[in-house]
C-alpha cells in the first residue's frame, strides 16, 4: 500500500445513501483501488472458500465515518462482477431502548447517572442480544435492528438481511470485556480503524456544534463522554486481522 504522501491524491465524489438520506462523499481513487477493493475481494474469497454467510467486523472509534464507509463499500461491491455483494449492518440497533436507558443507572466519578447520559458507551448496548443475533445470522436469520436517528431510538425489525457477506460496524465489536470479548470468535474477518485523538476530538466537537450545541457545551460533552469512549477504544480493543488508519484529510491507509 502506498505511503500517505507518496503521490498527489486523486479525490473523487460519490453519491450514496446513509441513514436513509442522500449524501455526497469523497474518497481517494488510489485508496479505492488499492485498499477498498482488495478488502472486498478478500471477503469474496472467504465466501467462495467456506460457501456460507461470511461475518466481518469493522471496529472503529466514534467520528471516523465508519457508517458512511460501509455504505460506500456496499455500493462498490454491487458495481463489480468479481466481488460478492456485501450488506452493511450497524451495531447501533443494539442500543438499549430509551425507556431502559432512562430508568437504569451507572456510577461515574462517584455519581449515579442514568445510562442515557452516557449513551454510546458499552454499558448502553445489549451485548448479549448482539451476540445472539450474529449467531442467528449464520442460521439464516433475516431481520436486523436499526437505530432510527429521526426518533433517536431502536427499531427492532429495522431491515431485512439478504447479503452473503455481512459487514458489521461498531465501536465495541472488539472490546476486551466480559460479554463483548465473546463476539470475536463469531467473525470470519476483523478490521480495526485507528485515528489520532486530536482528529477525533476536532470531529466530535464539530459534530455536536452542528447538532445545535454551543462550542462550550460541545467541548464539555467531549470531555465528559466522547473522550472516554475514544480512550476506551484505544486501550481496550483486541487485535484485528487488519488495521487501517484515517488521516486528517479523511483518507485511509493500511497500517502495517
Amino acid at each position: 500500500m502506498k505511503e500517505s504522501n507518496a503521490r498527489e491524491k486523486k479525490w473523487k465524489s460519490y453519491r450514496i445513501t446513509v441513514n436513509g438520506l442522500p449524501q455526497e462523499v469523497r474518497y481517494n481513487e488510489d485508496t479505492v483501488e488499492e485498499l477498498f477493493l482488495p478488502f472486498l475481494r478478500h471477503l469474496t474469497a472467504l465466501h467462495q472458500k467456506h460457501r456460507r454467510n461470511i461475518i466481518a467486523f469493522l471496529a472503529a472509534p466514534p467520528a471516523t465515518g465508519k457508517s458512511t464507509l460501509l455504505q460506500f463499500l456496499e455500493q462498490l461491491s454491487r458495481q463489480r462482477d468479481d466481488i460478492t455483494e456485501i450488506q452493511a449492518l450497524g451495531m447501533d440497533g443494539f442500543h438499549y431502548p430509551n425507556s431502559y436507558l432512562e430508568t437504569h443507572f451507572t456510577e461515574r466519578d462517584g455519581k449515579s447517572l442514568p445510562l442515557k447520559a452516557i449513551k454510546g458507551a458499552p454499558e448502553t448496548f445489549d451485548a448479549a442480544g448482539l451476540q445472539a443475533k450474529i449467531r442467528a445470522l449464520r442460521e439464516g436469520e433475516t431481520v436486523w435492528p436499526v437505530y432510527d436517528r429521526r426518533i433517536h431510538d431502536v427499531l427492532p425489525n429495522g431491515i431485512q438481511v439478504r447479503g452473503r457477506i455481512l459487514l458489521i460496524e461498531g465501536n465495541w465489536l472488539l472490546l476486551k470485556a466480559p460479554g463483548w470479548q465473546e463476539l470475536r470468535c463469531l467473525a470470519d474477518y476483523t478490521l480495526r480503524i485507528h485515528a489520532s485523538p486530536e482528529l477525533l476530538k476536532n470531529r466530535l466537537i464539530r459534530r455536536k456544534i452542528q447538532g445545535g450545541l454551543s462550542e462550550e457545551e460541545a467541548t464539555r460533552f467531549y470531555e465528559t463522554s466522547d473522550s472516554l469512549n475514544v480512550e476506551r477504544f484505544r486501550k481496550d480493543s483486541a487485535p484485528s486481522d487488519a488495521v487501517w488508519r484515517i488521516e486528517f484529510d479523511g483518507d485511509f491507509i493500511k497500517q502495517e
